[in-house]
């Protein structure tokens, strides 16, 4: 998952593109493929969730 903290990013997921702003996450599942593209300067705060074993 990732949280937008500042400014404007696109995100691609699975082939389709979403553009998140300030105070806007969105959830990027396990295996698949993804992108990220600074529209303007940008802060993220990247959740990495890994399952129990």
């Amino acid at each position: 998952m990732v949280t937008v903290l500042e400014g404007v990013g696109e995100f691609t997921v699975g082939g389709v593109k979403y553009q998140c702003k300030a105070g806007e996450a969105i959830v990027m599942p396990a295996r698949i493929p993804h992108a990220v593209y600074a529209v303007e300067a940008f802060k993220m705060l990247l959740t990495v969730v890994f399952p129990q074993k």
